[in-house]
């Protein structure tokens, strides 16, 4: 397993989006939030295909927190169904991964 993972998540504005990339960095949860958007995303929901305009979060952290992050983010998240997804950073420059890993919390050792 890669020790260093990109959360993804959409939302419907800029501000929600916002308040998700200030809430994981606040908690020490990612390194850092980057926010796309606006994005057309195309989607069936309830039997029905559908189009919207959404805001796509990219967050990156470490594989051991991605359960407080899916918390963090459902506690403020507006979809009924949220997209949270991990994937895995499978390699990145030593500098960049010795700097997300400075600042993300250590993750609690079981």
């Amino acid at each position: 397993m890669s020790e260093y993972i990109q959360v993804s998540t959409t939302v419907t504005t800029e501000e929600e989006a916002g308040a998700i990339a200030r809430l994981l960095v606040e908690k020490r949860l990612a390194a850092c939030v980057q926010v796309v958007g606006p994005i057309t995303s195309h989607y069936r929901w309830q039997g029905k295909i559908e189009t919207a305009k959404e805001y796509l979060c990219l967050a990156k952290s470490r594989a051991a927190l991605y359960l407080e992050m899916e918390a963090a983010i459902k506690s403020i998240h507006p979809y009924e169904v949220a997209e949270i997804i991990a994937t895995p950073i499978i390699a990145g420059s030593k500098e960049y991964l010795a700097w997300l890993a400075a600042e993300v919390k250590e993750p609690i050792r079981t």
